[in-house]
Formats: structure tokens, sequence, C-alpha cells
């Protein structure tokens, strides 16, 4: 077993912090109240019970304050709580690809700007793409007590306040209208899209997700998933496949102020139609990044709109 769990997290980003398992020692030191969350299982292993959701929290906050000089951090209750070694491969994913358009260097400092469509109330990916590479982010959310509880983390760590600006998408429907403007210039974006159709769909998920981290729960017929998840963080009309197919169309109306859209796709199923709208909007440039975290395979899609000449000039 312990192999296994070492052979697990060695497909993460080589450059991911958490590849080893979690030093618990040291997430202690820095955040004593994840103490009482801490056991050993009977393989002898330190852990904590991934289907609790306040263990799940106080191991987030461990993490950021450790690894990411975040002391401040906090989402209010039934909010996704996001699991930071996968958030934190899509953002070395996203580096490496920006360096393959400057010169193999990944460009790091405030220049570089990011959108995150969809952040939540955790703010994970700005306050990672900040914390590993100094870049600055345009965070949005349609939930304005997302954006509120985003706001106080950024209060609550000085360091954030120029770093990552906030604002709600007042039009749910759309996803880059309203946001960006015509002087933005975004050197890429993100997005991790509602994996589900609806909420029935969303509940049997997590049900599934809940017996397999505790078969305890399995006749719980009002589960509580331990990374939490509000209604627009777990589904939408059409799913995932509707949302990235609307994120596809609209990012044709905004070809020359984005270098790289990217997104994530948790189905693999999705691809083809994915591929072939992206055809329709002439997508100059696709890739596919497969990812993939312990038992999870996901991947990222990223398109432009911009000649390879284009590309390069980007950071000139």
């Amino acid at each position: 077993m312990e192999t296994n769990n070492n052979s697990e997290k060695s497909i993460l980003h080589p450059r991911n912090l958490h590849r080893a398992r979690y030093d618990f020692e040291k997430l202690i030191s820095n955040c004593p109240e994840l103490k009482v969350y801490v056991s050993v299982n009977k393989h002898q292993i330190e852990t904590i019970d991934f289907s609790n959701p306040l263990a799940v929290k106080t191991l987030n906050k461990a993490l950021l304050q450790t690894y990411y000089d975040i002391q401040n951090w906090d989402i209010p209750k039934n909010y996704l709580c996001p699991p930071i070694p996968g958030r934190a491969d899509y953002i070395h994913y996203i580096a490496d690809l920006l360096a393959e358009t400057n010169n193999g260097q990944i460009p790091e400092g405030n220049a570089v700007l990011g959108l995150d469509i969809g952040t939540g109330s955790n703010l994970i990916y700005p306050i990672l793409g900040n914390s590993i590479y100094n870049w600055s982010f345009v965070a949005t959310d349609i939930e304005k007590k997302a954006i509120e509880n985003c706001s106080k983390i950024i209060e609550a760590n000085p360091k954030l306040i120029d770093a990552i600006s906030l604002q709600q998408q007042t039009e749910p429907r759309f996803i880059f209208k309203n946001i960006i403007i015509p002087e933005d210039r975004f050197t890429f974006t993100m997005c991790n899209p509602p994996f589900h159709a609806s909420a029935e769909e969303a509940n049997k998920s997590t049900s599934r997700k809940v017996s397999n981290l505790n078969p305890k729960e399995k006749r719980n017929t009002n589960p509580v998933l331990n990374f939490g998840g509000q209604n627009a963080e777990l589904w939408c009309n059409g799913g995932e496949i509707g949302f990235v197919t609307q994120m596809i169309y609209e990012s044709a109306k905004y070809t020359s102020q984005c270098l790289w859209f990217t997104t994530l796709v948790s189905k693999r199923e999705n691809l083809s139609s994915i591929y072939k709208t992206l055809k329709k909007v002439n997508a100059v440039s696709v890739k596919t990044i497969d990812m993939a975290q312990g038992q999870k395979n996901s991947r990222i899609v990223a398109w432009t709109f911009l000649s390879e000449a284009e590309q390069k000039k980007w950071f000139i």
C-alpha cells in the first residue's frame, strides 16, 4: 500500500511541491489546529479522514500556510474546498505552455495576467499562481457570496491586494462577456468548469465519492461531499460540454486579447465535440495536456487564435 501511495503522487507535475507524502509534523507546526484531524491508519501512515469536510479544509489551510505564505484562508460552509496538489498542477502546466512561446523560459512576474473563470469562494488558482510564479490575476464568479469571501481572503493577505482583482459575472449565461474589456490583454484564461448537467447528477456523483472515501456512508441519502460545492460550482445546464462549448464560442470574440485560452476537461468523451467546436471557430493551435492525480484523470485543453509569430511577440 505504501508503494502505491508514492506512485500515485509521483504522477504529479515534476515541480509540484506535493509529490511526496504530506509532512504532518511540519504542517501541524505551522497550523496547530490540524493536529486533531491527524491519525495513523492501518498501514501505520499518518493521514486525515478525507470524508470529513473540516479535516480537508484544515489540511488546505495548513498547506497554504506552509508552502504558499498564505496566513489567513477560509471558505464558507458547503463551498468547494479544492485539493491543492491537483490545483497546483494546472498552474505548473500553464507555466510550461507559456514557456513554449517564450524561448523555453517560464515567464514570471506581475506582467503575466491570468483570468480565472469561476474562482469560487476559495480563490485557489490565483493564490497558487501568484505564490509560485508571482503572476497577476482577475478572478470571476457568478455568486456574490463567493466574491465576497475571496475579498476577505485578499484583505487578510496583504501580498495579494495588488496581485488579484475580483469581478462578479452578473449575467450567468455569459463567460467572457462583461469581463474582458477592450483594453484587457490576458496571457491566459483558466477554468475548472461545472462537471454535471443537473443537481441530481451532481448528488449521485457526490454519493459515489463519499462511499469510496468512507464505506460506512454508503446508505446516506443526503451526503456532504468532502470538498463541498455549491450548485454553480458543481453543475450547469448542458454540463461540462455545454459550458466549454459556450466558452469556446465566446473566446472567438476576443482573439487578439488573450494568448492562450484554457480549461480543464474531466470527461474524455467530451473531447471530440470540443475539437470540432474549436475547428469551427478557426482556432490556430489546440493543445491537450493530460493530468492525473491519484485515481482521477483529467486534462487541460488550450487554444489560441494567434499565429506562431504573434505568439512569440507576446512576451517582447
